[in-house]
């Protein structure tokens, strides 16, 4: 079995989910995949957060490269019956993070000057995109838990939404890779927000629906992520 590669916390996490229709999906992602639903929704989500301790397996965390935020816009999508995730933007406070993804994952980083502050119970998250050639788009936010930790049941909606063990990506030929993780099972708690910005989806031309998101909270998770493989 192969070694895991990266370590990584993860902090501060809201998850914020609309139901979008299978179709709009389908046009988003490689013919390889296939749309994951629950119950026959396909699910958009956006997700703000902060890392930190990150380091490669056989060195320690370098000093201004591991710790920042992240933000990431993604559906979900199954291979061969393995369920994973598909990211359509993800937003990081890193240009050497962000440089390293795309080469070494072939996932659609971007630069983007953000911050994430706790102020009292809330998360106060800000973000903006100015990676070159890319449009402006935008989170602002404040978010916090209001409920006790629970794990998801397996099987049960949060556990579709949050509880995936890899993620799928593709390289400018066409070629699918995925990614393994590992995680305990998710921490969750309910969560409130008040988000006065939010265009993360524009740039993949899917408009939010007019509803309130689902929201749950994560306030911090050890994982370990293994290098991609190519799949198809």
């Amino acid at each position: 079995m192969r070694s895991w590669s990266v370590f990584m916390r993860w902090h501060q996490l809201l998850f914020m989910h609309w139901p979008v229709s299978i179709a709009a999906v389908r046009r988003q992602i490689p013919a390889a995949l296939e749309v994951d639903t629950y119950e026959g929704q396909a699910w958009l989500g956006v997700v703000p957060f902060r890392m930190s301790g990150i380091r490669h397996r056989l060195l320690p965390p370098v000093p201004g490269t591991s710790a920042f935020a992240e933000l990431n816009v993604r559906t979900y999508v199954k291979h061969d019956g393995k369920p994973g995730v598909w990211f359509f933007s993800l937003d990081a406070a890193s240009r050497l993070a962000v440089r390293t993804a795309r080469v070494a994952f072939h996932l659609p980083y971007f630069d983007a000057r953000m911050s994430c502050e706790i102020r009292g119970e809330d998360v106060v998250y800000s973000s903006r995109r100015v990676h070159r050639g890319s449009l402006p788009v935008r989170f602002e936010g404040r978010y916090r838990p209001v409920g006790p930790v629970r794990r998801s049941e397996p099987g049960s909606h949060e556990d579709f939404l949050t509880n995936r063990l890899c993620l799928y990506a593709a390289d400018r030929r066409g070629r699918v890779y995925r990614g393994d993780i590992e995680h305990v099972a998710w921490p969750l708690q309910a969560a409130e927000a008040e988000v006065t910005v939010n265009t993360m989806s524009e740039t993949i031309g899917m408009e939010l629906p007019g509803v309130a998101p689902l929201l749950h909270y994560s306030d911090v998770l050890d994982v370990k992520a293994w290098p991609v493989r190519r799949v198809v």
